[in-house]
């Protein structure tokens, strides 16, 4: 079982969304990445190299006829810690949705 851990590196609604997508793939095409998450060119590279920085991401640049193409993949780091991310938000919404228990009288 996973060890619930919050990730503040993770919890920002775009790296959430963009690790969540990478955590369904084994690699992903930069092209899909921008238009799944329907970010800029730029704004995706941050994240992506915010995220690489970390450990948590893996990016390969290849040539492909006369285009330069990346995509990229979780680490298995970056896959313990956002499934670590995502026990801590399902520990977070049980203890909000449990009903509230009344103090001994």
């Amino acid at each position: 079982m996973t060890k619930a851990l919050f990730d503040e590196l993770i919890h920002p609604s775009t790296r959430l969304s963009l690790v969540a997508t990478l955590a369904a793939a084994d690699w992903a095409e930069f092209a899909f990445l921008k238009d799944r998450l329907q970010l800029s060119d730029s704004a995706l590279s941050k994240q992506l190299t915010t995220l690489e920085e970390a450990g948590y991401v893996a990016t390969e640049r290849r040539l492909s006829g006369s285009r330069r193409k990346v995509r990229a993949r979780l680490t298995s780091t970056g896959r313990d810690a956002f499934n670590g991310h995502i026990e801590a938000l399902r520990a977070i919404v049980a203890d909000a949705a449990a009903p509230a228990q009344e103090p001994p009288v």
